[in-house]
């Protein structure tokens, strides 16, 4: 509203921030996209595509340990939200039938 206020109305920035209780520096604030989030991006569609089974945790250990990148879970997780890498395509009943364990026969002395 206050980008409006200064670009329609020709009122200061100051005057304007004054106005809806804004800091000049909240009004100033541009995100810059930084070039690591697009090598973070390379990377994580590399190891999901290569590692279907690993999540974000396996992708993060082994991009931190065994790669040696510095960066921080939080961001690496944005990202990899941002990519949706975190919706399953696998439906829950699929998977839960794949590893469902036998239930052993009641032996006839043993009562539950």
């Amino acid at each position: 509203m206050a980008e409006r206020a200064v670009r329609e109305r020709g009122v200061s920035i100051r005057l304007a921030c004054e106005i809806f209780q804004v800091s000049q520096s909240c009004y100033r604030y541009a995100p810059q996209a930084r070039a690591e989030n697009e090598e973070i991006v390379q990377w994580l569609l590399r190891l999901t595509d290569n590692h279907r089974n690993w999540g974000f945790g396996l992708c993060y250990l082994y991009l931190r340990n065994v790669k040696g990148f510095a960066w921080n879970h939080k961001r690496v997780y944005r990202i990899y939200r941002e990519l949706e890498l975190n919706l399953s395509s696998v439906n829950q009943d699929e998977r839960s039938a794949s590893i469902k364990m036998r239930i052993p026969a009641r032996a006839g002395g043993w009562r539950a």
